[in-house]
C-alpha cells in the first residue's frame, strides 16, 4: 500500500492492520484515553522493597508483560540492564521493552534478545549495537519507532499499554514522591517518564537516594507509585551529555548557524513573546548564539525556550532573554542546576510537550524549531533514523513534534557529509514530512519550501543567499555523484510511526556484504 508520502507499506504489521500515514494533521482521534488500574493503599503499609528480585516477585512480572523504561540519564543508564538481568535469571521469556530511547550502555539487551527474554521493543530512538544488530534481523519482530509526543499519545489512548513501569529516580521518599533534582545522582527532568507513570498497571521507583517523607519538590507524586526500591547504582549523570554541548567551531558550521540565524530574522517571527527550540549539537548551539546577539540588539524579550536543555539554553533564560524554559529533558549539568534553581525553569512531561492528542501541547505554541538532518530530499522530507548505509542510527525523538507544531521549521545540515550528499533524490528512511519544514539551511545557501512563498518574499534584499531546492540538489550531485540505493531485503526490522500513530515508513533489513 502507497501512504501520503508515496511510500510502500505493508497492509499487516506484527499481525496487526497498518494505518497509513495520510497527512501530519489527516487523522484525527477516535479513542478515549485509558486508565489504570485502580487500587487502594492502607495506612501503614510499607511501598519499600528490599530488591528487584522481590519486586518481580511481588508484582509478580510473568511471561510476555511489556515493561517501560525512560531515558534521562540516556547513555549513563543503569536500571534497564540491571531489571532485564532479573528477567534472565528468573527465566521470563518474551517481554516488550518500552523503552523511550535505547543507548550503546544497553547493549547486554543483544544478549537477552538471542536468549528470548525479549521478543518486542518499542522505542523513539536507537543508536550503538542494538540499532546496528536490529538493522541486521536480530530481534524477531519488527521495532516499533515512535516520536517523543507519539509514546505519550501511545501509552494514554492504550496503543501501547505498560505493564509494569521502572522509572530511575535520582530521589524518592519511602511512599514513592520522586524527582531528578536531588541525590548525587540528579540527571534533572523526568519528563518523559510522566506518561508511564500516569497509566501503567504497575509502578516502580528505582532509586539510590532516599529522602525522608516528603520528599520535595515533587515531579511524580506517590499517588502513582507503588513499589520503591533502593540499589546501589541507577546511572551516571554524567552519561546525560551526548556529543558535545558546546558551540561549535567548524566553520561550515558556524557558516550555517548564521545563516538559520538570518532566516528566523527575516521571516518575521523574531519579535518580543518569541518562542524557540533547538538541539543540543554544537550547530544548534550556535544557532541559539547568533540569534542571542539578534535579541540583544533588538531588545527583544522571548516567551519560552525549550528543547534539549543545555547550560547555553540557561544562559539565555537567565540573562532575562526568555521568560521560561520548557523542561522535558536536561542534556548537561548545569540545565540540572538550573531546573532546581530558577523558578522559570518548568518541568514537563511528554504529553504536554508533544502528543497530538490532548487540548493543546507545546510544540504547537513555537514561534520557531531548529532541526537537524541525516538525508533531506527535493520534497523536504528528512531522515534522521538511519544512515546512509541504510543501518538504523536514531530516531525522531521530538524532530517530527516540534516540525509539526512549529510557524517557522528550518533544517540545518551540510550540504556534504563525509564526501556523501544529505540532500538526495529520496531518502532511505521518512522520519518527517515534507509539508512540515519550511526551509533548508545549508552551507551553499537556503531553499525555501513552496507552499511558502510569503518566506521567499520576505527573504529578498535580506542578504540571504537563497536557491532553489533542485538547484541546490543539482549542486550536491556534482560535488558527489549520484547517490547509490542501499541494498535491502524485503524483510522489514522497523517501523515508523508518526506522532498520530500511523505509519510513514518501514525501515528494511541491510543486506549483509
Amino acid at each position: 500500500m502507497k501512504n501520503a508520502v508515496n511510500r510502500d507499506i505493508p497492509e499487516y504489521i506484527n499481525g496487526k492492520k497498518v494505518k497509513l500515514f495520510q497527512g501530519a494533521f489527516a487523522t484525527q482521534p477516535d479513542m478515549h484515553r485509558q486508565a489504570p488500574i485502580v487500587k487502594c493503599a492502607k495506612p501503614g503499609e510499607s511501598k519499600l522493597m528490599d530488591s528487584l528480585e522481590e519486586v518481580f516477585r511481588k508484582i509478580p512480572i510473568r511471561n510476555g508483560m511489556t515493561l517501560g523504561f525512560h531515558h534521562h540519564f540516556r547513555n549513563g543508564d543503569g536500571v534497564l540492564n540491571q531489571v532485564l538481568e532479573v528477567a534472565s535469571k528468573m527465566g521470563i521469556k518474551d517481554l516488550t521493552i518500552a523503552a523511550s530511547a535505547i543507548f550503546s550502555v544497553h547493549a547486554p539487551l543483544l544478549q537477552h534478545i538471542k536468549d528470548g527474554v525479549v521478543t518486542h521493543i518499542d522505542t523513539n530512538y536507537a543508536v550503538g549495537p542494538v540499532a546496528k544488530a536490529i538493522s541486521q534481523g536480530l530481534l524477531k519482530n519488527p521495532v516499533i519507532f515512535r516520536t517523543h509526543g507519539g509514546r505519550a499519545r501511545a501509552i494514554e489512548c492504550g496503543d501501547l499499554h505498560i505493564d509494569v513501569a521502572f522509572i530511575a529516580a535520582p530521589a524518592a521518599d519511602e511512599y514513592g514522591n520522586l524527582n531528578g533534582i536531588k541525590g548525587e545522582t540528579a540527571c534533572g527532568s523526568l519528563g518523559y517518564a510522566f506518561p508511564d507513570a500516569e497509566y501503567a498497571d504497575v509502578v516502580v521507583a528505582v532509586t539510590d537516594h532516599i529522602e525522608p517523607y516528603p520528599l520535595a519538590p515533587i515531579a511524580i507524586s506517590q499517588e502513582r507509585v507503588d513499589y520503591v526500591v533502593k540499589i546501589d547504582y541507577i546511572g551516571d549523570p554524567e552519561g546525560i551529555v551526548s556529543g558535545t554541548t558546546k558551540i561549535t567551531k567548524d566553520p561550515v558550521q558556524l557558516k550555517i548557524a548564521s545563516y538559520a540565524a538570518k532566516v528566523i530574522e527575516a521571516s518575521g517571527v523574531l519579535k518580543d513573546g518569541f518562542s524557540f527550540q533547538t538541539g543540543a549539537g554544537g550547530a544548534s548551539l550556535a544557532v541559539a548564539h547568533y540569534l542571542s546577539k539578534i535579541m540583544k540588539e533588538k531588545n527583544i524579550k522571548g516567551s519560552f525556550v525549550m528543547g534539549g536543555i543545555t547550560e547555553y539554553l540557561v544562559k539565555m533564560y537567565e540573562e532575562g532573554l526568555f521568560k521560561c524554559i520548557m523542561d522535558v529533558q536536561d542534556f548537561d549539568l548545569d540545565a540540572v542546576r538550573s531546573l532546581k534553581e530558577n523558578e522559570g525553569h518548568l518541568e514537563v512531561g511528554a504529553g504536554l510537550y508533544a502528543s497530538p492528542y490532548n487540548s493543546g501541547c507545546i510544540v504547537n505554541k513555537l514561534d520557531c524549531a531548529v532541526l537537524g538532518a541525516t538525508e533531506i530530499d527535493k520534497q523536504f522530507n528528512v531522515n534522521v533514523i538511519t544512515g546512509s548505509d541504510g543501518v538504523i542510527m536514531g530516531g525522531s525523538g521530538g524532530h517530527s513534534d516540534a516540525a509539526a507544531g512549529a510557524s517557522l521549521t528550518i533544517i540545518t545540515t551540510n550540504l556534504v557529509r563525509s564526501r556523501l550528499a544529505v540532500l538526495k533524490d529520496r531518502v532511505q528512511t521518512i522520519t518527517t514530512p515534507g509539508e512540515s519544514i519550511d526551509v533548508l539551511v545549508t552551507e551553499s545557501g537556503v531553499a525555501v519550501n513552496t507552499k511558502r512563498e510569503d518566506l521567499i518574499d520576505k527573504f529578498k534584499n535580506s542578504g540571504i543567499p537563497v536557491m532553489s531546492i533542485d538547484e541546490m540538489a543539482a549542486l550536491a550531485e556534482q560535488i558527489c555523484g549520484k547517490a547509490m540505493a542501499v541494498d535491502t531485503e524485503d524483510r522489514v526490522v522497523g517501523v515508523v510511526e508518526y506522532r498520530d500513530g500511523t505509519v510513514i515508513d518501514v525501515i528494511r533489513k541491510v543486506k549483509s556484504n
